[in-house]
């Protein structure tokens, strides 16, 4: 029986017992040589290394220190908490980039080489990052306008998202809702959505409405609503203060009360003179309508 070897397996071993009559009659001083040569070039690199991982080291500290000194500059030139927060992110960003930029030259690569692939990828880096990009001008534009400031309580009008805001960041701002969720939120989307401002102002007006019985007598109710008002604690005595009959509804006549409060005081405030009024009507036999249904049942 016979064996029809190929031309590519005959090849393949003709290559290799080329390379096994190489290797035996190579000589051991050479390979030796060749070894010894190598070690000082592991050595440079391994010493490049470790100390590529120490420059890294004493740089992160640098910048933390840095960043430090940068917050204490801002906080005594009285800026804005949300410039400082972003200034801080910005400065980190750059400062980092030069620490890694450090550590290339370090092992060979040439700035000019580093940012010229940099220029080169520039417009592909701005495609993928344009979101990014937006949400920077966001951010940039947010602390010139100053819509808002770190502390307000916000609504974002596009997603019904809303709390107080705690950080203006590079790309992103968070807030903190009242039952303690973060809600992040890109700078661009705040930059290009209506918004609301609830503490924009040191002061609110607050509004409530309660329908009475058209039995009722008007003037005893506004009488008694008006004796509420006066004696809120809260209630800011420089504005005007008015009880007044908003609406003849279809089933009640409808009472408006309207003070102004201190921002701070609106929601206490409400619900205080809420439950207040309740029990002042209650108490003086004034019946708040209510829808009812009634079913009658005839039998046949």
């Amino acid at each position: 029986m016979y064996f029809a070897v190929g031309t590519d397996v005959k090849s393949d071993l003709d290559t290799i017992e080329e390379v096994a009559q190489q290797v035996k009659n190579a000589d051991p001083d050479q390979i030796k040589a060749y070894f010894e040569g190598l070690i000082p070039d592991v050595v440079n690199f391994g010493l490049k290394v470790v100390l590529a991982f120490l420059i890294y080291f004493v740089g992160a500290r640098l910048i933390k220190l840095l960043r430090r000194i940068l917050k204490r500059f801002l906080e005594r030139a009285g800026v804005d908490e949300g410039v400082k927060q972003f200034l801080d992110s910005l400065a980190k960003a750059l400062l980092y980039f030069c620490l890694i930029m450090m550590i290339l030259t370090w092992f060979g690569f040439s700035t000019a080489s580093v940012v010229a692939l940099l220029g080169s990828a520039g417009l592909a880096i701005g495609l993928a990052l344009q979101g990014s990009l937006s949400n920077f001008a966001g951010g940039v534009l947010i602390l010139v306008i100053k819509p808002f400031k770190v502390g307000d309580y916000i609504h974002e009008d596009d997603s019904g998202n809303e709390g107080t805001v705690t950080e203006i960041e590079l790309f992103y701002t968070k807030l903190t809702t009242g039952d303690n969720k973060a809600i992040i939120i890109p700078n661009g989307v705040l930059a290009n959505t209506s918004l609301t401002n609830f503490s924009r102002q040191e002061k609110r007006r607050l509004d409530i409405y309660v329908g009475v019985s058209y039995e009722a007598d008007i003037r005893r109710v506004k009488e008694l609503l008006t004796g509420l008002l006066e004696r809120e604690e809260r209630r800011l005595r420089e504005e005007e203060m008015q009880v007044f009959v908003d609406e003849l509804a279809d089933s009640c006549v409808r009472i408006g009360c309207r003070l102004w409060v201190a921002t701070g005081d609106y929601w206490p405030v409400k619900w205080k003179l809420t439950e207040a009024i309740k029990e002042v009507l209650d108490e003086n036999g004034i019946e708040i309508p209510y829808n009812q249904l009634e079913v009658s049942i005839k039998n046949k």
